[in-house]
């Protein structure tokens, strides 16, 4: 039996917009997470419940080393979000008003933002074909799916349509219909968004092995992304969500996150409870 399996370790819980995570600080400790574990903390019956399982590790390139995992035991390369709860947290830890994480996704800048706020760089968008990647060689702009979506990397795949009212999309049928489709390799993020008013968008998520979600950091910088490649809005826009609002700027170094995040438990897996997984 591994350490991990034989001793209790804690954990924290936050979420972002209702986009919630378990966070596990292994700086300090060696925390074996296999895709079982994953899935056996994201049973919200039997074990916590989380959009992403986090685990902080340490880095020899920024302040911390962030891994992300999907609700269905298969990694993330990014999440926007969580970036933004662990940072608030390290912020908060350190006293500190700015950090850099490493990522697989690369190193993301963070900053306090002012009001109890949080901001993410998360990287340049990737917007060729085959570093979202997508099967074949294509523009990304408008893909050769009904409805013409665009297809835009942020570390993870997205496929972003943009509808006439988001609100009356059924997710749960439209999302598991593209996260499979063939043009995506490695399954995407979808999301429907409405314009609502100048640089100001309504959007909804099913995120990629986890389904639908409250809140998508990546997604809402895909979606801010595309609408401005296809002249829609302006480079910042303030986009709404099911759990909230982000608000987002594609800047010359970068594309800026903004939002709240909160904290909001601590506590501890059992040994017995791991042992059993």
């Amino acid at each position: 039996m591994s350490e991990t399996r034989s001793t209790s370790v804690p954990f924290m819980k936050m979420h972002g917009l209702g986009n919630d995570f378990v966070v596990i600080d292994a700086r300090d400790r060696s925390v074996d997470v296999t895709p079982a574990l994953a899935v056996g903390i994201a049973d919200r019956h039997r074990g916590v419940g989380f959009d992403q399982l986090t685990v902080i590790s340490e880095s020899d390139a920024g302040d911390a080393h962030l891994t992300f995992y999907n609700a269905d035991g298969s990694t993330a390369g990014a999440c926007g979000n969580a970036t933004r709860c662990i940072a608030r947290h390290l912020l908060n830890q350190t006293g500190t008003s700015a950090l850099t994480l490493t990522t697989e996704r690369g190193t993301l800048y963070a900053k306090d933002a002012g009001e109890g706020l949080t901001s993410v760089n998360m990287g340049h968008p990737q917007l060729s074909w085959d570093e979202i990647p997508l099967a074949e060689e294509m523009d990304t702009l408008e893909l050769p799916i009904e409805g013409a979506p665009s297809a835009t990397g942020m570390g993870n795949p997205h496929c972003t349509f943009f509808v006439e009212d988001a609100e009356a999309i059924s997710l749960d049928q439209f999302g598991p219909r593209y996260e499979h489709h063939p043009l995506y390799p490695q399954r995407t993020n979808v999301q429907v968004a409405s314009l609502v008013g100048p640089d100001h968008i309504r959007m909804r998520v099913w995120e990629r092995g986890v389904g639908l979600t409250l809140a998508s950091g990546s997604s809402s910088c895909a979606t801010a992304v595309a609408a401005a490649r296809r002249g829609l809005t302006g480079r910042k826009v303030r986009i709404d969500l099911d759990g909230g609002t982000l608000w987002i700027d594609w800047a010359e170094d970068g594309v800026w996150m903004t939002g709240a995040t909160a904290h909001v438990f601590d506590g501890h897996f059992t040994a017995d409870w791991l042992a059993s997984l």
